[in-house]
């Protein structure tokens, strides 16, 4: 055997090797992009269920869950309370909208969560109003998506307590 033919051997088996290893690489790449996606929408479940667990679990704060947020009897505390819990399923929306929008998880996520949303809570004039403060830190598709999906267009044009609602301040004279 020549040293020419040893030499194009080695090249060969070098060159089938970083062949090898490339494709092997990608298989890990993949695994490992499946992995953290599964981890993000577990996350995202184990949290919207942490939350549900501790309603059921808190007699009182059901309690308060179940009243009436348009009524005209919360006093100062429960008004401060419904607009933090609005805050808290806002921010777990535009999170998980993220997520989707990366690709990170799927889009059922995202959903479940605009279910709940779709219940009513966005449009009392809490949930009208914390979305009008928290809308001015979002992109201008996420609100039109938003604004859509919740009020079914631009929210101007919802009706609330029989009024056309012109913006969403939450006090009024």
């Amino acid at each position: 055997m020549n040293s020419e033919a040893i030499i194009l051997g080695v090249q060969v088996i070098a060159a089938l090797g970083v062949v090898v290893s490339v494709v092997y690489l990608g298989v890990q790449i993949r695994q490992q992009n499946v992995i953290t996606k599964a981890q993000f929408g577990h996350h995202l479940t184990e949290r919207l269920y942490e939350r549900y667990f501790e309603t059921a679990k808190d007699a009182e704060f059901a309690q308060f869950l179940s009243r009436d947020w348009d009524s005209k009897d919360l006093n100062v505390a429960d008004s401060y309370r419904v607009m933090h819990f609005v805050m808290m399923c806002l921010v777990d929306v535009f999170d998980t909208y993220e997520k989707v929008n990366a690709g990170m998880v799927e889009e059922k996520h995202l959903r479940l969560r605009m279910r709940n949303l779709k219940l009513g809570l966005m449009k009392t004039k809490m949930g009208a109003g914390v979305w009008g403060h928290y809308k001015g830190n979002q992109t201008p598709e996420f609100v039109s998506w938003f604004e859509t999906e919740i009020y079914g267009g631009s929210p101007d044009e919802i009706e609330v307590d029989g009024e056309r609602r012109k913006s969403f301040n939450m006090w009024r004279d």
